[in-house]
């Protein structure tokens, strides 16, 4: 299934419409914005999911995060966030899946209502899903693949970032300092997302930018964000032995990303893009060969309507249909001493409902239709003799649930 085709069933499910998702209220918010009365905050967000493979004939069942927020405000000025995931419901030694890890910590300086800082493990804010990863506030239970793939999702690390907000004009910046990238976890099909520390013995000897803009202007709200650091966090003695550019931003990795957001009632449409350039992947896969492209790039189009919207006093029950197209392409451009791979250019239509009978529980049911290029038979390696052949076109069943506090 060809991107023409995909935008012709897009623009015939946009033709019908869709919602904005409310931001979650949760314990977190409270914390941001300083509303909570409690010096002391306890939240958190679940994610649990059915999947049906079609091409495989299989199902499975996850309990895909567990994450415990717990955050504390030490005084107008100061506050502490935290939050500990657990993936896959269990970690077991000798065993594969399962990850407990921080998703944040980090210190927080208000300096007045409009301007802060933060200090320690955080997410910048790169594209949406980034720092708007909860279950009821994103459509579908995977999250979308090109802010996991291109933009890995949930990108946290150490370092400084400045969030202010200008008085006269609806706009919001943030501009950040973090430790760099490992370009030997970078992994063919996984781009970048390997090579993040996320806390854990990050080098300082690279470092990173990140940076972010957004306008308001009536019901669009528009958002550019970069991120440009180094990926050779070696010694210059270590990184001549394998013929990487060392220093702070040395082997560089550039990441621009750009989005627009529509709301008009029941009616909610988002459309983002996004472009990775490493310009000495060539270098790259000299040294570690995995084969890292030199260029990647993503793009959706979501719309989302309220079909349903039943208002009490107490609480707004939902259902939200929805539809998004993503495009993306892990190896655009590789260099001479790479392999070509045209199953990572794909393709996928969403479609599916969340239901809402509480702002802060959903239910959801949708499929995903892949569409990706052949396999290039020079990347077939040891092959299992039981493996099925590869077909470039797939369907996804998920029905999951999901919750934020």
């Amino acid at each position: 299934m060809k991107i023409n085709t995909l935008l012709i069933i897009l623009i015939c499910l946009l033709s019908t419409s869709v919602l904005a998702q409310m931001p979650p209220n949760t314990a977190e918010d409270a914390l941001i914005v300083d509303t909570s009365k409690k010096v002391t905050s306890v939240g958190g967000y679940g994610v649990a999911y059915y999947q049906y493979d079609k091409n495989l004939e299989t199902s499975k069942m996850n309990l895909e995060r567990f994450v415990l927020f717990v955050g504390h405000r030490f005084n107008k000025k100061f506050s502490f966030f935290s939050e500990l995931e657990l993936e896959d419901a269990k970690i077991e030694g000798g065993e594969e899946g399962g990850e407990l890890a921080l998703e944040q910590c980090f210190i927080q300086y208000n300096v007045d209502p409009n301007h802060y800082w933060k200090f320690g493990l955080f997410i910048p804010q790169i594209g949406l899903l980034n720092q708007n990863h909860l279950p009821d506030n994103y459509h579908g239970n995977e999250r979308n693949r090109i802010e996991t793939l291109v933009i890995p999702s949930t990108w946290r690390e150490l370092g400084v970032t400045y969030v202010g907000s200008l008085s006269k004009l609806p706009l919001t910046y943030s501009i950040g300092l973090v430790n760099g990238l490992n370009s030997a976890g970078f992994k063919h099909g996984t781009l970048i997302r390997g090579g993040r520390y996320e806390g854990r013995d990050a080098t300082a000897n690279n470092l990173a930018l990140t940076g972010a803009i957004e306008y308001t202007y009536k019901k669009f709200k528009f958002q550019l964000s970069g991120y440009y650091g180094g990926s050779a966090g070696l010694s210059s003695r270590e990184a001549d032995s394998l013929q990487l550019e060392s220093g702070i931003f040395g082997t560089a990795v550039g990441i621009g990303e750009g989005n627009i957001r529509y709301t008009n009632g029941r009616l909610a449409i988002k459309v983002l893009a996004t472009t990775v350039s490493i310009p000495q992947a060539a270098s790259i896969n000299r040294a570690y060969a995995n084969n890292t492209p030199a260029f990647a790039y993503g793009g959706y189009v979501e719309a989302a309507y309220a079909v349903y919207q039943s208002k009490s006093s107490s609480s707004i029950a939902k259902l939200i249909a929805f539809a998004r197209l993503e495009d993306m392409d892990l190896n655009s451009d590789i260099p001479t001493n790479g392999i070509i791979d045209p199953t990572v250019d794909q393709q996928n239509i969403v479609v599916g409902f969340s239901y809402l009978p509480i702002r802060n529980v959903v239910f959801k049911l949708d499929a995903r239709f892949l569409s990706t290029g052949e396999q290039n038979p020079d990347l077939i390696i040891n092959p299992s003799p039981t493996a099925p052949p590869y077909e470039s076109n797939n369907v996804f069943v998920n029905l999951g649930l999901g919750y934020s506090f």
